[in-house]
């Protein structure tokens, strides 16, 4: 419980501080990120339990990288991450998760997530900011991506990358676990 207190506190900061980076309000970040201002008022009080979507929109408004709201005070030099260290940003009904392990520093930030997708479950991404890309690389199993309605099957050993300003699906296909690899590359701007 410790933990979760003290990641929501370093999320409020890291979004009050993006927003005045920003110079917006709190009615205008809420309505550019599609986000109510009550969301937002409770989310910089450390209070709100914001949901993975809301996340990547308030990021992709705030022109920053979602582990950027997420992480404290820069680490070292090297850093190792384990998944099991990382809490899942997102769960599926069936099992699947999204885990956020990194990103990357510098004016063009690259975010690094582990995802599993179960047969079948599928997670819908809104459209991102204009210059995002991602790069998705399967390591065991299949998966069916989706980019503004047409279908690309991605199977073990192959990578697909993508412009990500336009509607993404996420889907799991074949009968196990898909486990990939996904990147996210931000266009240059603030961290």
């Amino acid at each position: 419980m410790a933990e979760t207190e003290a990641a929501l506190r370093t999320l409020a900061h890291n979004v009050r501080a993006a927003r005045s980076r920003a110079g917006l309000s709190l009615d205008e970040l809420g309505r550019r990120a599609k986000v109510s201002k009550g969301a937002l008022v409770a989310l910089e009080k450390a209070q709100g339990n914001p949901n993975f979507a809301t996340l990547v929109r308030l990021a992709d408004t705030l022109g920053v990288s979602v582990s950027a709201l997420m992480e404290g005070s820069p680490e070292q030099r090297v850093r190792v991450v384990s998944a099991e260290s990382v809490m899942p940003l997102w769960k599926g009904e069936r099992g699947s998760e999204a885990r956020l392990m990194l990103t990357t520093g510098g004016p063009a930030a690259t975010e690094v997530w582990r995802w599993t997708l179960e047969p079948r479950e599928e997670y819908p991404s809104h459209p991102h900011q204009a210059g995002v890309t991602e790069t998705v690389s399967v390591t065991r199993g299949e998966m069916l991506l989706v980019v503004d309605g047409a279908e690309y099957p991605v199977a073990a050993g192959q990578t697909a990358t993508f412009d990500a300003d336009t509607p993404h699906t996420y889907r799991g296909s074949g009968d196990e676990t898909c486990h990939l690899i996904m990147t996210v590359h931000l266009p240059p701007g603030p961290a």
